[in-house]
């Protein structure tokens, strides 16, 4: 690479895990930060088995971070980050070891409830505490998901409203059952 744009970049192994699957890109970037301030909902992936198998498929595209424009999936990450930067709580919460949110989750084919979750740097759940309409309070953990995505993005400016203390979600956690293991 002769261009001076180019000078200290890297390749990263990116992904942007979906639960069930993902989709997978090689950025070249300054920095881990910098993709994770560029594209929503990706993370970097550092684990070299990852890595070194993703090297071997060969057939993953590989994007500089400053091109114009993106592959497909990739593309539209970067346009929602681009409507959040700017905003106030931009990045506030990245980069922190775990945060505690109260988020309320009302969608058509399931009962409102109120999740408490404990979240790692990453965005993934690392204990929850769904509290129900009527008061009832279960709580549950990575042993009790079949899969555990990241299911927030820490750039995101939204969740500074929604942050939570420590003892506030210990608290609930202290007083929810836990949830069945058929469930």
């Amino acid at each position: 690479m002769s261009d001076d744009t180019d000078m200290g970049k890297r390749r990263f192994l990116v992904l942007q895990d979906y639960g069930m699957g993902g989709c997978w890109w090689w950025v070249r970037a300054r920095s881990e930060r910098e993709i994770l301030e560029t594209f929503a909902w990706v993370e970097v992936v550092g684990d070299p088995e990852a890595v070194a198998s993703r090297r071997q498929d060969g057939d993953l595209e590989e994007v500089d971070i400053d091109a114009p424009h993106m592959p497909p999936g990739l593309d539209g990450l970067r346009a929602e980050r681009d409507a959040q930067r700017g905003r106030e709580g931009f990045g506030a919460l990245a980069g922190r070891e775990v945060v505690f949110l109260r988020r309320r989750w009302d969608e058509e084919d399931e009962d409102p409830a109120v999740y408490l979750m404990e979240v790692g740097s990453d965005g993934r759940r690392m204990r929850q505490v769904e509290v129900a309409e009527d008061g009832t309070a279960v709580r549950s953990g990575p042993d009790d998901w079949p899969f555990n995505p990241p299911v927030v993005d820490l750039f995101d400016p939204v969740l500074v409203g929604q942050e939570i203390s420590r003892s506030e979600f210990e608290e609930c956690w202290a007083t929810a059952r836990q949830v069945d293991a058929e469930v």
